[in-house]
């Protein structure tokens, strides 16, 4: 029977937070606690390691990890797993190009998919995996350009101009993309200097019902039976690339209780933010994201409703969001505790009650109010917005923004439209991934009936957009009318600039017009917003590196980190939960669910069924710290070799994004051993098998 998330669901995670503030939850006045910490590859914890683990990684096994990683564009983490190129990440991360490279008559997404050789592999449309290559602290550059005279906006264009400079001397010496990161909130900026690879190819990819087993009800659950893994291989000049760095498939995979790292990307934490700051995400960012959520889950489902064609197009989306749906569901939950609230209260208070004791660190003391002050301001504007979700809508907003952007310098741009990041924005402007009228429509004429609950009907913008229609009127007459479905007008009218845009007929092109001002106006409000409360971190940073030094890391940015721990299952109810299931549990549990979807198994396990070895390890868990971003990350022991693949977390593990626990709370991978099973016995890929063994 299907659980409603909000009952059973809901008492685990509270159970979990009163677990974890038990245990002595108190981020960021001491040292990080058990195995948490996503941790930079230029400040690996080697000590901590050392000490805790009898292990010190040399700054070749760093280097090697570190090149052998890989980031997608869609959101989520890989590694290269052979020498030539070939790239395993989650079935997940790759369901965007699964779903573009999808037809009516070829549901790759649903259905899987294997290239037998290398001229039937698919080029992906408009994929984008970045190889991080080098890191470089230019803090004192980033904060040389910010003088304590300026006002929070010019701030804010001063440090943009700063880090868009150093991200185009990078660019045009090294031809590497190159991005300034924040990190410690605004304590340090380092740049990273990524290889991009654009000639991406889908290898192989198994069922939606294998790798998603069991669907939302099962997401974020443990134990899990998922084959959450695709392929691909990176080309270059036509070729499969030769990748020096690559991650050794290891014999057995990871075994209980021995210590794994997590190389990944993980999305965005939020541990350094002040109690003010984690209220504004409880009480209104939080329930504002679980109603559009929602409100997208229930529109994509009735979108579905209506034939299969209609339901394959919004399948993707409507997993994404039922993903986001349950993973914010988890967040508020735990903020919602008033005992983590407590810790917070007191960690923050005796971190301030240090200010008065130092007359060197008073200087500090203003930054808490600082940020309050913004929450108050953020809560004003959060419902306001100045942008549509509709495809065709995004195309043109970017070409607008692209044409005006252009006229400036590259330091004056916003970062988007720098000249270092224009290689991966023409890739997505100009992708020829399909585009489904009918489902644009739909999105558009939800999002525009928003616009209008928010603004409110007689406000003169709403006037504007709606054109003496209605939302389902007005989104039918652009979504008709629009010529940007066709790759080549695109590119016309971002070759023709600022007066092709300008001049434009094309009815989407004159709704984003239309819709500029008040984009701008509200983007410049919450860089201003940005700025104030980046200086503020900035100060609470450094009185934590001048209290405690720098050997701690900071919030996650969507970048290459490590992280480690044991794996290790742990105790539920008073109930042992084992540390890995096993292929022969997936027919078990299929079968206590009378094989009803979502826990029936594709036809090709039941046909491979007998030549399963049924005691495989499936998927497992393990203590290190993760989060969103980190899907498709590997599992790699002291040898780096490939153990394993990361691609969930359980739902003890939901309020990450604030803070870490691993009393209960585990971070999910695939076995590498199931891997190799089912690519050997169920899918019959042999010349992948014979690759990953070189």
């Amino acid at each position: 029977m299907k659980r409603v998330a909000g009952v059973v669901y809901a008492n685990r995670v509270v159970i979990s937070v009163a677990i974890m503030l038990c245990a002595g939850l108190c981020v960021g006045l001491r040292q990080a606690m058990a195995d948490e910490g996503m941790w930079l590859f230029n400040n690996l914890p080697k000590q901590l390691l050392r000490e805790r683990y009898g292990f010190e990684p040399s700054d070749e096994w760093a280097q090697h990890v570190m090149l052998a990683s890989v980031r997608f564009s869609t959101g989520g983490s890989a590694s290269f797993v052979s020498s030539r190129g070939l790239v395993i990440t989650n079935h997940h991360v790759g369901s965007d190009v699964l779903q573009k490279l999808s037809t009516p008559e070829r549901n790759y997404y649903r259905d899987g998919f294997y290239a037998k050789t290398l001229e039937e592999e698919l080029p992906a449309p408009d994929l984008e995996l970045n190889q991080l290559v080098s890191i470089e602290d230019v803090t004192e550059r980033v904060r040389a350009a910010v003088r304590p005279e300026m006002s929070p906006a010019e701030a804010a264009a001063a440090r943009r101009a700063a880090m868009a400079t150093i991200e185009k001397e990078s660019f045009d010496r090294t031809g590497l993309r190159s991005d300034v990161i924040t990190l410690y909130g605004g304590g340090r900026y380092h740049l990273y200097r990524y290889k991009r690879y654009t000639d991406v190819r889908l290898v192989w990819a198994p069922e939606m019902a294998a790798a998603f087993f069991g669907g939302d009800a099962d997401n974020f659950e443990y134990p899990r039976y998922c084959l959450d893994v695709c392929l691909f291989r990176v080309y270059e000049e036509g070729k499969p690339a030769k990748t020096e760095h690559f991650l050794r498939w290891s014999e057995k995979g990871a075994a209980d209780g021995e210590l794994v790292f997590v190389s990944g990307n993980p999305g965005r934490t939020r541990r350094i933010y002040t109690v003010a700051a984690l209220k504004h995400q409880r009480d209104v960012r939080l329930p504002l994201m679980l109603d559009l959520l929602r409100r997208r889950e229930i529109l994509l489902q009735q979108y579905g409703l209506e034939d299969e064609e209609a339901q394959r197009q919004a399948q993707e989306d409507l997993f994404s969001v039922q993903n986001a749906r349950k993973a914010y569901t988890g967040m508020l939950l735990g903020l919602q505790d008033p005992r983590f609230m407590a810790a917070k209260e007191h960690e923050e208070e005796s971190l301030r009650r240090r200010l008065s004791e130092s007359p060197q660190l008073a200087k500090f003391a203003k930054a808490w109010e600082r940020i309050a002050q913004v929450q108050q301001r953020r809560a004003e504007i959060i419902r306001q917005t100045a942008t549509f979700r509709s495809q065709l809508y995004q195309i043109a907003e970017t070409l607008v923004l692209l044409a005006q952007e252009d006229t400036k310098p590259s330091a004056e741009r916003l970062r988007e439209f720098r000249d270092s990041a224009r290689p991966s924005l023409l890739q997505q402007l100009f992708s020829p991934a399909p585009i489904y009228p009918e489902l644009d429509r739909t999105l558009l004429a939800d999002s525009i009936a928003l616009f209008v609950e928010r603004r409110g009907g007689d406000h003169p913008l709403v006037a504007a957009v709606l054109a003496g229609k209605n939302p389902q009127e007005r989104a039918a007459e652009l979504v008709a009318g629009t010529q940007l479905a066709d790759v080549e007008v695109r590119k016309r009218l971002a070759e023709g600039g600022l007066a092709a845009v300008t001049n434009s007929s094309d009815p989407m092109i004159r709704l984003a017009l239309e819709m500029n001002a008040e984009y701008r106006r509200l983007r410049q409000i919450e860089e201003e917003l940005d700025e104030i409360e980046q200086q503020a971190y900035a100060e609470i940073a450094e009185l934590r590196f001048a209290l405690y030094g720098t050997t701690t890391y900071p919030d996650a940015t969507f970048t290459l980190r490590l992280s480690f721990g044991p794996v290790k299952g742990y105790v539920e109810n008073g109930k042992p939960v084992p540390p890995w299931t096993t292929l022969g549990g997936a027919f078990a549990h299929e079968e206590r669910h009378q094989a009803r979807p979502p826990w029936k198994l594709p036809e090709s396990w039941h046909r491979a069924k007998d030549k399963l070895d049924p005691d495989t390890p499936f998927n497992f868990v393990c203590t290190a710290d993760i989060i969103g971003g980190n899907s498709g990350s590997p599992v790699i022991n002291k040898n780096a070799e490939f153990v394993g693949i990361i691609f969930d977390g359980n739902i003890q593990s939901l309020t990450a994004d604030y803070f870490y626990s691993d009393e209960v709370a585990r971070a999910v991978a695939v076995h590498s051993s199931a891997i190799r099973e089912a690519l050997e016995k169920i899918y019959h890929a042999d010349r992948i098998l014979d690759e990953l063994g070189k």
